[in-house]
């Protein structure tokens, strides 16, 4: 029989979340050890923000999450705050700036909050491996894994391995086929912060549009953001498609208004009367990429003179800039998501602790819990928070 090493806590995947438990038991002196199957820790954070990593978001707040329980990552949240893991990283001098709505980013490159990760665990004292497939044999505690052969038993177990979103960077159903052996609920999964796929004739509607980008309010359901889309060669992108995205169910419409701030109505009815000679197309170009307008009057609005335009005409004009409605035919999944919606169900966990209360000293904590943040730095700021609170109970 293989010997067996005896640990404080292992936590399995070395993320985010994973790594900010692990250097938080680490501090308080517990032996730790952080397994990952794949060949390099934080692959998400490298890649995240454009290499830049979108680290936290100044104004995160519960209202920026969707859970089934929207009160659980209260408790979390409010004991690491975007000021605190600002202040870890300033101390490493690592330098940042504010892009839009509070979102946070490295000057220099993701790399930095990885290395501020991994100095923290090795000042602590942490193991931090890859290429570490791990297999659970038995819950305890002790619990009993066995990792590339070796056999480890610890006291705290902590599963940190994420979503099924980016499986070309690792990303596996490890956490959720663990809750489920388990017997524990968890809320439905699906592909979040993601881009809509329109195919066929909506598809071809948008046809010469790819790249194409403007600010909107757009919404389905109960989530509405002011932010832009980006039209691309599948269908529709930009920060304001993948906050939608969260919110849409299939067959449900996107609404988006394409002139936010403009009264068309109002607009168009006083350059009747001051620039009657001016076209519907030229007045619609001041607002919109031309290109956009060039479409929207092949497919749905007359070309004229402001003059010949009547009230029935300008009324058409606003029904389908405000807000024009599509029905995506999908999402592209997984494959390009940004985060996992849904997850474990968080009545099975502790808010204060993330431990799973019918499994003593088990723990769930970052994306595979049912806690997903809007775009913008709230999902690393969850990561941050959740592996807080577990590596403080461990």
């Amino acid at each position: 029989m293989n010997q067996i090493v005896s640990v404080d806590v292992v936590i399995v995947g070395a993320g985010a979340a994973g790594l900010m438990c692990g250097l938080t038991a680490g501090q308080r002196g517990r032996r730790v050890r952080v397994l990952d199957h794949a060949n390099k820790v934080g692959k998400k954070i490298l890649m995240s923000g454009g290499g830049r990593c979108n680290f936290t978001n100044m104004y995160c707040a519960p209202e920026n999450f969707l859970s089934a329980n929207p009160h659980f990552c209260k408790s979390a949240l409010s004991r690491y705050t975007p000021w605190d893991f600002i202040a870890l990283l300033e101390r490493h001098d690592v330098p940042y700036h504010e892009k839009t709505l509070g979102q946070l980013f490295c000057d220099r490159s993701s790399k930095d909050v990885v290395r501020v990760l991994m100095t923290e665990c090795e000042a602590a004292g942490v193991v931090v491996q890859t290429h570490s497939p791990v297999e659970i044999e038995q819950l305890g505690p002790p619990h009993r894994l066995v990792c590339n052969g070796e056999v480890i038993e610890c006291e705290s177990l902590v599963i940190a391995t994420g979503g099924y979103s980016i499986p070309r960077m690792g990303a596996t159903g490890f956490g959720f086929d663990l809750a489920r052996q388990l017997g524990l609920k968890l809320q439905p999964t699906r592909a979040a912060l993601v881009p809509f796929v329109l195919e066929g004739r909506k598809l071809r509607q948008i046809d010469g549009l790819a790249g194409v980008s403007l600010d909107t309010f757009s919404q389905t359901g109960e989530g509405g953001f002011r932010e832009s889309i980006l039209f691309t060669h599948k269908g529709l992108s930009g920060p304001a498609m993948l906050q939608v995205s969260s919110y849409w169910q299939p067959g449900e419409p996107v609404s988006i208004d394409l002139l936010p701030d403009l009264d068309v109505s109002g607009w168009l009815g006083r350059m009747r009367l001051e620039r009657p000679r001016s076209s519907l197309k030229n007045l619609l170009a001041e607002h919109l990429p031309r290109r956009v307008v060039q479409r929207w009057c092949e497919l749905w609005l007359e070309d004229k003179p402001m003059a010949e335009v009547s009230d029935a005409g300008i009324a058409q004009v606003e029904s389908v800039l405000k807000p024009w409605r599509l029905w995506p035919s999908g999402t592209e999944g997984y494959a390009t998501a940004e985060v996992t919606l849904g997850g474990i169900d968080t009545d099975a966990l502790s808010s204060k602790t993330m431990a799973c209360t019918v499994f003593p000293g088990l723990y769930f904590i970052g994306e595979v819990v049912d806690v997903t943040g809007h775009l913008g730095g709230h999902n690393f700021q969850w990561a941050w928070a959740s592996g807080v609170a577990a590596g403080q109970a461990v």
